[in-house]
Parts: C-alpha cells; structure tokens; sequence
C-alpha cells in the first residue's frame, strides 16, 4: 500500500511539474512578443502583405467558423489600407480537402483581384506557413492574422526565423472547440520551441506537394 500510495504520488508531483512548466513557457512566448502583437486596427503598423493562416473547411469549400473570421479580419486590414495582398497558407495534401483554394474563392467573391492572392498550398502547420512565406513565398514584410491564443506561437516562431512581422488578432466569436484549443496550444508550444531552436526545414519548400 506504502508503494502504491508513493508511485501515485510521484504521478501527482510529475503531473503539477509539467503543468507548472507549460504554463510558464506560455508566459515567455506571450512576454516575448507582446509587443509585436495588436488588437486595435488604428496601431498595427502597415505592411505588404497579410498572412491568413489555415484552418478547417467544410466538404463543401464552405470556411469554419474560425477560418471565416480570420480571412474577414484580413479583408478589414486591406480595406484600412493596412495591406496591398493577401498570403493563404493552409493544407491541401489531398484533392478533396483544400484549405487554401477556400480561402482565395471567399476573397474574390468579395472583390478582391486574384492578382493580390498568394496560394501556399503547402502550410501544413503554423511552422511551416511561417517558414515558406518567406523562402518560397519571397514574403519580406507581413501582418499575420489568427487567433489571440494562437497569435504568441506563431509569432514567436516568426521571430525566431528572423521575420520582421507583427500579428492581428481576428475577430473571434465564441467557438465550441475554444477550450480544447487553448489546451493544445500548450503543448504546440514545446513544439515551437523546438522547431525554432533547431531551424528546422519545413516539411517541403516545393511549390506543392
């Protein structure tokens, strides 16, 4: 019983630790690019190009609701004269799921030019949008939009890769996957910490998969 009671125990205090540091790693990466992130449209500085990160689609080419109102905050940065062009950056491993093809149709169908669209077919995650926008993508100067909890990690890698961009938080409405999200984001920090220390490549640097 005397054994049982220490392994779980131990169970206990590894669990707290790992918590403990999770959290305090999230507290570094939100410390170290706060200052490059805005959620008031009148101070986020201008730039090139908007970087609309990916995520989910319907079968029918139809956005999430997470992914819709990223791509509309991005359409309010253009319309603020914030941004020239748009980078969509998503997956599109298979033919039947196509993220970045969503979100350039739901641009032009609101009068944007396809001239002012970039497609990187090939952003399988946050790591790689950010790493191709500029070695494939040629990208020098960018605002990127996403999530406010998924803003730190993506600009925290952006910095460690050297990119000078700042992030603007989208619009966000209450999602039922919120908290699940949030949770994941505390582990993908790791990941990220790992990716940038390591500068590591991208999954390809090809135009597609």
């Amino acid at each position: 019983m005397k054994q049982i009671k220490k392994v779980i125990l131990a169970t206990v205090l590894s669990l707290i630790i790992a918590i403990l540091i999770a959290l305090g790693l999230k507290a570094y990466i939100e410390r170290d690019t706060q200052h490059l992130i805005f959620e008031d449209i009148s101070l986020v500085p201008p730039s090139e190009t908007v970087i609309v990160l990916g995520a989910s689609v319907h079968s029918d080419g139809k956005l999430s609701p997470i992914l819709k109102d990223r791509v509309d905050t991005a359409l309010e940065l253009y319309r603020n004269k914030k941004v020239k062009r748009f980078l969509v950056t998503g997956d599109h491993t298979t033919d039947d799921y196509n993220e970045v093809n969503a979100m350039g149709n739901y641009l032009m169908k609101r009068g944007i030019p396809e001239s002012k669209i970039l497609l990187d077919h090939a952003g399988l995650d946050t790591y790689d949008s950010m790493y191709r926008s500029n070695a494939v993508l040629g990208v020098e100067d960018a605002i990127v939009v996403t999530q406010k909890f998924h803003l730190p990690r993506t600009i925290f890698i952006a910095k460690g890769l050297k990119l000078p961009y700042t992030g603007f938080a989208a619009r966000s409405h209450s999602y039922k996957t919120t908290n699940k999200i949030e949770r994941r984001e505390l582990l993908a920090n790791f990941k990220a910490l790992y990716e940038v220390l390591l500068k590591k490549e991208p999954t390809t640097l090809e135009d597609r998969l």
